[in-house]
């Protein structure tokens, strides 16, 4: 309720006439902004942001600072585009050439963030931060000398810095160039010998060149600097491994499992480790999470089929080998494998076909081994059961996912739910949920008075009145109707509503439908009809354990999919919309509902479509943008979903961020 009343109070402010009390006012709006902002509430200092916004399109701070915000919340196309628009409107605004290229570093646009990097340069050629920031971009576009340079200019100005020593270290490694490398990893000691990085990268080259006292030394050293480094412990764990310390070794990875309950590497490798000291169900339990975790993983599958085969589990072996076959079809090692699981289940001509298709594998390998693209697969002498250091990354369907990609196992973004006219009480009527404008519709407000009730409102929320009131509510509609002479369309409309409030789904499409013979009509009558029978094949569908609404799985290709077995149809949910929008065809929410039934039913460019026209009519509805975003990501067209989010959060949805920080475009 604060929350609300200071929005409003700012958006009053925002309407004020344009003098010297209104400059003050966007003065305070813009001090109530960064005030948020500093308090890292950046949700509300987005709504704050926005507001200002929306009173002076030419606010450029505002957009950088909403930016800013924007950035904190992994929204980066959202950010991207607010210090395009505060450049726009003040094309020497260095900080959004700054912030902007950051952005887009992040997002993997390098040669934009580089051009951004050289106008904020130009504009601002003291300050030492953007030469820091450009070689971070430049190392990750492999441009190493450059980045060198980069880190040269910063750290004439900036000696303290261990971080730049680090980076440049990391890029003379790069270059091969290890004395220079070592000599920098030294100085980053030197200047921050609290930094746990420093040691750890240290290490790391100790690690490489198979110095494993001194390496395990430097990590000893970074866990001391911080208990919760996990790099630090994942790369301990190697050294304990590869010098036969197997039991310290699950320890260590047992840590970073600990402190990242999502790392497939650290499944993986603690998986490996298991398998070879006979830990085998356990390491199953490893590489089950890995598979979870990362379906598209081929390295889990080939490892885990040799783990069914030592427990004797042949037909699983056989499944989770024809898996990888399906993933990466060039890999010779898994149809040789699963050509011997074959014959020994008599399956000859199989086993045949296998053997085959592995010999001619490998021939095309032999006579392609200096194309360096021909996959190392189809090489019998190649191990694939040993542990993967924290850079390697784990093979996936396209070859280039980081096996520690985050991702949880349990991630489930349903669309937001339909609108319909329900029962509220008063004190939730003018909380908005955020900085606006509210849908309004003069044909909603007529059925609003003619039916009369104080209670009444369309809101996609669930009623806030406790369930005894309702109870108590839908006994005295169905008093009423009794003692009526002639039954009344708006007393029956009004006990649906109460019907479904209490669940007795059947019933209110049964009063919903004797309303619609008294006043055919009307259209609001029809959307709350379709809403029940919707709500009902939830309710139904739920107790089967098969609910079923539109979700993003954890598979990191983020497919979004109808989860349950048995398939339910809301076609006749989708007529009554369909009549909604013959009625009354500039209805907003009317598109909004019909598109959440179509995207329910699996009819997704239907849906989006309608989301559109929904949002052309009410382009404030923060819930069509969050729904059309998830509509585009499972279309496979993400940036487009994720601009959709980004719109969402701008408008108050704050579960959309929630989705933009899964899926950052710069990882996919």
């Amino acid at each position: 309720m604060k929350r609300f009343f200071a929005i409003i109070a700012l958006a009053m402010a925002a309407m004020l006439p344009v003098d010297a009390d209104a400059q003050y006012d966007r003065n305070y709006i813009y001090w109530v902004g960064r005030q948020c902002m500093m308090n890292n509430n950046y949700h509300e200092a987005i709504d704050v942001l926005s507001v200002l916004i929306r009173f002076d399109d030419n606010a450029y701070d505002a957009y950088f600072y909403r930016g800013i915000a924007k950035y904190n919340l992994d929204d980066l196309l959202g950010a991207d585009a607010d210090f395009t628009a505060a450049i726009e409107k003040n094309p020497v605004y260095t900080g959004a050439y700054y912030y902007r290229a950051i952005t887009r570093t992040r997002l993997g646009n390098y040669d934009d963030a580089l051009r951004d990097f050289q106008e904020a340069i130009e504009l601002r050629p003291d300050l030492p931060g953007p030469y820091y920031s450009r070689g971070v971009t430049r190392l990750l576009n492999q441009q190493f000398e450059s980045a060198i340079s980069d880190f040269d200019k910063f750290i004439k100005q900036e000696k303290k810095n261990a971080d730049a020593y680090i980076n440049r270290g990391t890029s003379y490694l790069y270059l091969k160039d290890t004395l220079r490398a070592y000599e920098d990893f030294d100085q980053a000691i030197r200047t921050n010998r609290e930094n746990p990085n420093g040691y750890n990268r240290r290490g790391v080259l100790y690690m490489q060149q198979k110095r494993y006292d001194e390496a395990c030394r430097d990590f000893d050293t970074a866990i001391a600097c911080d208990s919760t480094y996990l790099l630090s412990y994942f790369n301990r764990a190697l050294v304990y491994s590869y010098t036969n310390r197997p039991m310290q070794s699950l320890g260590d990875f047992d840590k970073v499992i600990e402190l990242d309950s999502t790392s497939s590497l650290g499944y993986f490798n603690r998986g490996i480790l298991r398998s070879q000291i006979g830990d085998y169900n356990r390491a199953l339990d490893d590489f089950n999470r890995v598979a979870m975790f990362s379906p598209g993983n081929v390295l889990v599958y080939f490892n885990r089929a040799m783990l069914y085969s030592q427990l004797g589990d042949i037909d699983a072996a056989i499944e989770d080998y024809s898996k990888a076959i399906e993933l990466y079809p060039d890999f010779a090692n898994a149809y040789l494998n699963r050509s011997i699981l074959r014959r020994s289940k008599h399956d000859v001509a199989g086993a045949d076909r296998d053997r085959a298709t592995a010999q001619r594998k490998i021939a095309e390998y032999k006579n392609r081994l200096k194309d360096s693209t021909y996959s190392i697969y189809a090489d019998t002498a190649q191990r694939f059961d040993r542990l993967l250091s924290f850079e390697s990354k784990l093979i996936g369907k396209n070859f280039e996912r980081i096996a520690s990609a985050r991702s949880t196992a349990d991630d489930e973004m349903a669309l937001i739910p339909m609108f319909r006219f329900t029962l509220v009480r008063p004190d939730t009527l003018d909380s908005p949920a955020a900085p606006r404008a509210r849908y309004y519709s003069q044909r909603v407000e007529d059925f609003k008075v003619k039916i009369g009730n104080p209670l009444l409102r369309i809101s996609r929320d669930v009623s806030n009145i406790e369930p005894d009131s309702l109870v108590a509510i839908d006994r005295a509609y169905a008093d009423m109707l009794r003692g009526e002479a002639e039954q009344s369309w708006t007393t029956l409309f009004e006990r649906g509503i109460s019907q479904s409030l209490i669940k007795q789904y059947t019933n209110a499409v049964n009063t919903y439908s004797a309303a619609i013979q008294l006043n055919p009509g009307n259209p609001f009558l029809y959307m709350n009809r379709a809403t029940t029978r919707a709500e009902m094949i939830d309710f139904i569908s739920s107790i089967d354990n098969s609910y079923q609404r539109i979700t993003v799985d954890s598979d990191p290709a983020k497919r979004l999919q109808n989860a349950g077995t048995r398939s339910y149809s809301y076609d006749e949910a989708i007529e009554d919309m369909n009549k909604v929008i013959k009625l009354y065809p500039d209805f907003a929410y009317g598109y909004y509902n019909r598109a959440n039934l179509m995207a329910i039913s699996g009819r997704l460019p239907e849906a989006y479509d309608d989301y559109t026209k929904a949002i052309e009519l009410y382009p404030d509805c923060g819930e069509a943008y969050y729904n059309r975003g998830l509509v585009q990501i499972f279309m496979k067209d993400t940036r487009k979903g994720c601009m959709d989010m980004s719109k969402a959060g701008e408008l108050g949805i704050e579960a959309a961020y929630s989705v933009l920080a899964q899926y950052r475009i710069a990882e996919h």
